[in-house]
């Protein structure tokens, strides 16, 4: 008897695959992880068992979901550090992990709170701030880096643009779009205020006075 290699998914299987983790991460950061398996199909806009058919345990479903997360923050810092502008890179990171993070809000704590030992996230860590460290060298042997950054002001930022609170993804995508440049601003070394994104509106009009 021959061994026969695993056949790739097919493209419909794919397509449900992509359903399934994009449906399992919008409710695991809206919801948490109490989300139940059948709330997270019909988001999908798949059946049950196509659901359990492919990831069995909602522990597999949430790592999944979370290991695309980490390939995705690489792939951004992987992209910034093969860019031949090292500040337009550095940039490009910024911007890119402030939207991931906008659009995923709350899932990472969610996962890392409920299986803290499900995947090697130290390391991923440690490989992003390095990265990111050799990039922001680059930028400032270039003058476009202010002298005084420190990667402890990326984190801060970081940190901030996951506590940006709104009504729905959208305004927080918008929101997280302009600190983001108001960020990058801050950490140039000569400002050249360029048009900022648009106005996300996060608090609710001002009463208008009686005259």
């Amino acid at each position: 008897m021959t061994d026969r290699l695993p056949h790739p998914l097919r493209s419909d299987a794919l397509d449900n695959r992509d359903r399934i983790l994009d449906a399992a991460r919008a409710l695991f950061a809206t919801e948490g992880l109490k989300v139940p398996m059948r709330e997270i199909a019909r988001h999908a806009g798949v059946g049950p068992a196509t659901l359990y058919r492919r990831f069995p345990t909602k522990q597999m479903l949430a790592t999944e979901a979370f290991t695309d997360e980490m390939r995705a923050c690489r792939a951004i810092v992987d992209e910034g550090l093969a860019h031949p502008d090292p500040w337009r890179g550095f940039r490009l990171v910024i911007e890119k992990t402030c939207e991931l993070h906008a659009r995923s809000r709350g899932f990472t704590e969610a996962f890392m709170a409920t299986f803290p030992n499900a995947i090697d996230f130290v390391a991923e860590r440690a490989y992003a701030l390095n990265s990111i460290a050799e990039l922001a060298h680059r930028a400032k042997e270039a003058g476009q880096l202010r002298p005084d950054f420190v990667l402890d002001d990326l984190i801060l930022m970081l940190m901030a643009n996951r506590g940006i609170q709104t009504t729905s993804e959208a305004a927080r995508v918008a929101a997280s779009r302009r600190f983001a440049a108001l960020v990058i601003q801050a950490f140039q070394a000569s400002p050249q205020h360029s048009p900022l994104p648009p106005v996300a509106l996060l608090a609710p009009a001002a009463p208008r006075q009686a005259r």
